[in-house]
């Protein structure tokens, strides 16, 4: 039986009736209808459902959607400002991070979490934090390059 709902998504409030069982990432997709977060393993181990809830990098699978009742979740939908991307966004692109693009907004959700907690990581940090994101096209050198690029950027007042 679903039951009521109350989240913050990309800052607007929502209110929904979801299953009790229903993880986050089944919510965002099926119920909010965002897609960014991508269902990959559904066990909590490729990191392609990576969301910041209140602010901090989850793996959207493995959380319950009631336990985030009353919390602010933020999806790589809500990332870009008025069209303009994100600055982790934007120098994945000018970086050629991307590849296939499955594993990417994970991968700028888990950066963008690391970014707001400390903006100078060192190249070993940003490898530790992107740890739990697969991916089997990039190899990774390129996504680390692109967020060291942005930690860069932010430091410099270029958001």
């Amino acid at each position: 039986m679903k039951k009521a709902l109350q989240i913050t998504v990309n800052g607007e409030l929502k209110q929904i009736f979801a299953e009790p069982y229903y993880s986050l990432l089944d919510t965002l997709r099926d119920e909010i209808h965002l897609t960014g977060a991508k269902k990959g393993c559904d066990e909590g181990d490729c990191g392609a459902c990576t969301v910041l809830l209140d602010g901090k990098p989850v793996t959207s699978c493995m959380v319950l959607a009631h336990s985030a009742h009353d919390s602010d979740v933020t999806t790589i939908e809500g990332l870009a400002d008025s069209g303009e991307l994100h600055l982790v966004q934007q120098a994945f692109v000018e970086h050629g991070a991307p590849q296939c693009g499955f594993c990417i907004p994970g991968l700028i959700m888990s950066a963008t979490g690391l970014l707001n907690e400390n903006a100078s990581p060192t190249e070993e940090e940003v490898r530790l934090s992107i740890s739990g994101n697969l991916c089997r096209c990039t190899g990774y050198s390129r996504v680390v390059k692109a967020i060291l690029a942005a930690a860069h950027m932010m430091r410099n007042g270029k958001e």
